[in-house]
């Protein structure tokens, strides 16, 4: 065995044992993708064995996302979901530059609160610099 092959096979299982769970998929910017997004996301935290309850709150999470992205967003969306140290981090980009926003939804508005329930709800959330990813995280312990 050569000493590149011998680095590599004892490095190998190292790699894989720090490599955390998650997934990406990019899409085009249609109505239906939201439950499919849902779907796929509540698949992989069930398989993670993340706990119902936050596991129902990152769901929703990237259901408002993926929502805004689709809504406000230019061009092809991308939903990143990263599980690691108790925590899971959902990541929307949607190619536009103008950041989301918190906005104040009046008693009759059908939407409007997708943010305030992410605020809610996430351990923290925020825009990237250049305005085209929003990001969540939240505490997310394995079932017992």
């Amino acid at each position: 065995m050569s000493p590149a092959a011998s680095a590599v096979a004892t490095t190998a299982p190292e790699l894989l044992h720090r490599t955390s769970p998650g997934f990406a998929v990019a899409f085009t910017p249609e109505r239906a993708r939201v439950h499919r997004m849902r779907r796929i996301t509540a698949a992989h935290l069930a398989l993670w064995g993340v706990d119902k309850s936050a596991a129902d709150n990152v769901v929703l999470a990237v259901s408002e996302l993926v929502t805004n992205g689709i809504l406000h967003g230019c061009g092809d969306i991308s939903l990143k979901v990263l599980y690691a140290d108790d925590e899971v981090r959902v990541e929307v980009t949607d190619g536009n530059p103008e950041p989301a926003r918190l906005s104040a939804a009046g008693d009759e508005d059908v939407s409007g609160r997708g943010l305030l329930l992410i605020r809610c709800f996430a351990r923290d959330w925020g825009v990237s610099a250049d305005g085209l990813t929003t990001w969540a995280t939240f505490a997310a312990v394995r079932k017992q």
